[in-house]
């Protein structure tokens, strides 16, 4: 095979007389994988001693163990093993595994995952629709099922709250959806407030996806905001973070992605928004699963399978789950006839797995891509052969000179607005300090536990944009942190006890063009470099992993109290109760800005 992606697999259109010919035995099958038991995610059982005739690309049919009678197939033998459908994930964004679309395929496939539904609103941030279509060619040359949810809420806020490289109004949504048949939805609604409000742009997006027939995905907080949210044509969301919400969502006829993150994260949400069918008895015919976010390390040891299994661990039996992994994914989006089960015509997207559901070997438009949990040579070679970026995504970190990234340390008694984080959700509290004149501002840390926190416009549109705040319990008691993943603009995020320190930050993330990193004495003691949009790595996703690994060991002696990811997260200004941007302070769900200094 010359190559390994989506296309490899013809349309079923043009193979139905050739699977029909396969399926009443006129025809040889290209492989028989016998001796499996079948998981069906249709009838939700395990049906013992069966074999699956695969012709194209495509399941012909599955018989009895035994019915293949003849000599030119390949064999594969399961050996009693369960062959089910690979995994469909309906909801992630590729760029928080900070990998490429090619890199991620190798962790999705050794996780059994064939098909996955991707936002791409942090490309979008950064590029605009240049960073969308580029992924969308990313995607197209990777050896996985990728379909994008176009980007719906760039920039997250407003120019008046922060500045972000993209700008994707409901025209170029709408031109998006005309150009890539890829784009099948559109991308989670995170603005729930200004949709409930009435906000004009906001539903010209939704118009830009409604009138072309293509579902909207979805993001909200709160209760009272659900009828409306409904309403406006929103059919599901990931963001459930308890039983009573997801039983609202559920009646208001919107889809319920449960959230799997790892279980020390504050994306754990499937356990308490699955109680809705334990505890309440609402049907799970119209929950899936999804991983949402996850960076390469966890990608690789939580991916779909692990979410899937965590179902069974909270009360679903396996066949339910991997349903909900598989065939309720590909139902939401109308895909359910070619992917997400095993019957005939269907694409042969498998995973032979463990009696305990964990991926054994993994097939790809009938190609075997993993085996004995380890990658073929088949999909070295695809990996072998990534898209490359356009130049331009390798040069958007774009700073002036002699930044001033800490604050005047205040003569006079002052109150000052700090970011307090609080574990171990993702919300920020908002604390007024008084600080007292003082000599130094380590005198002032070591008082009240705060260290500095500075964002930096780095898109180039506002140079010199540098906003100076404090957080307080981050930790952190010597050096700086820095990420060029500031989500959702994507600004660059520093956080550190002395200018020095951070300046040797932000000046590593310049040179690489993007990264996460940690600082000590003036050293980087650990970097993930992020060429690519300062989002992704040009790295295989092992490579990645190993360096995020380090990274993390970094960062817990640092001291951080808050991981990596969730610091990312303080700039995203549509998170109560304050963040910081490249414009200040942010009172959220005020959206005003707020001086870091009043006086005392």
């Amino acid at each position: 095979m010359s190559t390994l992606n989506r296309f490899s697999v013809h349309p079923l259109a043009s193979m139905t007389r050739l699977l029909a010919d396969v399926a009443s035995a006129r025809r040889e099958p290209d492989l028989v994988i016998r001796d499996a038991r079948m998981l069906s995610t249709y009838s939700e059982r395990i049906l013992p001693g069966r074999e699956i005739w695969l012709s194209g690309g495509r399941i012909a049919a599955v018989k009895p163990t035994g019915s293949y009678k003849g000599t030119s197939a390949k064999i594969y033998d399961a050996k009693g093993g369960i062959l089910a459908p690979g995994l469909v994930d309906p909801h992630i964004h590729i760029e928080s595994s900070m990998v490429t679309a090619c890199a991620y395929a190798e962790a999705a496939l050794l996780n059994g995952t064939t098909t996955i539904f991707c936002d791409s609103h942090e490309i979008g941030n950064v590029m605009d629709v240049a960073g969308v279509e580029a992924m969308l060619e990313d995607a197209r040359m990777a050896p996985l099922s990728i379909f994008l949810t176009v980007p719906s809420t760039v920039p997250a806020t407003s120019p008046e709250l922060e500045t972000a490289g993209g700008d994707l109004t409901p025209d170029k949504i709408a031109a998006l959806f005309d150009k890539w048949p890829e784009a099948v939805a559109l991308g989670e609604k995170m603005d729930f407030v200004p949709v409930a409000m009435g906000d004009e742009r906001s539903h010209a997006i939704l118009a830009a996806a409604l009138s072309r027939g293509r579902p909207v995905s979805g993001h909200v907080y709160g209760r009272e905001f659900v009828a409306a949210y409904a309403a406006s044509g929103v059919t599901d969301t990931h963001e459930a973070i308890d039983r009573d919400i997801a039983d609202d969502l559920l009646e208001a006829g919107v889809w319920l992605f449960l959230r799997g993150g790892p279980p020390t994260t504050p994306w754990h949400s499937l356990p308490q928004a699955i109680k809705t069918i334990t505890e309440l008895g609402a049907s799970h015919k119209r929950v899936a699963v999804c991983t949402d976010d996850r960076d390469a390390e966890d990608l690789l040891a939580f991916g779909m399978d692990w979410v899937t299994r965590e179902a069974v661990k909270y009360g679903m039996t396996p066949e339910q789950a991997w349903a909900m992994g598989s065939l309720h994914g590909a139902t939401r989006f109308g895909m359910e006839n070619e992917i997400g089960g095993l019957g005939g015509g269907r694409r042969a997207d498998l995973v032979l797995l463990s009696d305990n559901l964990e991926p054994v070997s993994t097939w790809y438009g009938g190609e075997l891509v993993v085996d004995q949990k380890k990658i073929t040579p088949v999909l070295d070679e695809a990996l072998s052969k990534p898209y490359r970026y356009p130049e331009a995504a390798y040069h958007t970190v774009k700073l002036p000179k002699n930044l001033k990234l800490t604050p005047d340390l205040p003569t006079e008694t002052v109150i000052a607005h700090t970011i307090k984080t609080e574990l171990p959700g993702i919300t920020l509290g908002h604390v007024t300090v008084t600080l007292e004149p003082a000599n130094d501002w380590q005198t002032q840390f070591d008082r009240h536990g705060l260290c500095f926190v500075t964002v930096v416009e780095r898109h180039g549109k506002s140079p010199g944009n540098v906003a100076h705040g404090l957080l307080n319990g981050f930790g952190l008691k010597k050096g700086a942190v820095a990420s060029s993943v500031g989500h959702d603009s994507h600004n660059i995020i520093v956080a550190g006890t002395n200018e020095r320190d951070m300046q040797v930050a932000l000046d590593a993330i310049e040179a690489v063009q993007g990264g996460v990193c940690v600082v000590m004495d003036g050293k980087v003691t650990a970097m993930v470099p992020l060429p690519i949009a300062g989002l992704l790595s040009d790295k295989r996703v092992h490579e990645v992993a190993d360096e995020m690994k380090a990274l993390k060991l970094e960062w817990e002696k640092a001291e951080c109290t808050i991981a990596y990811m969730g610091f990312n997260l303080i700039p995203l200004s549509v998170i109560p109760d304050i963040r910081i941007t490249d414009k200040g302070l942010v009172l959220v769900p005020e959206m005003q800005i707020q001086t870091l200094f009043e006086p005392a």
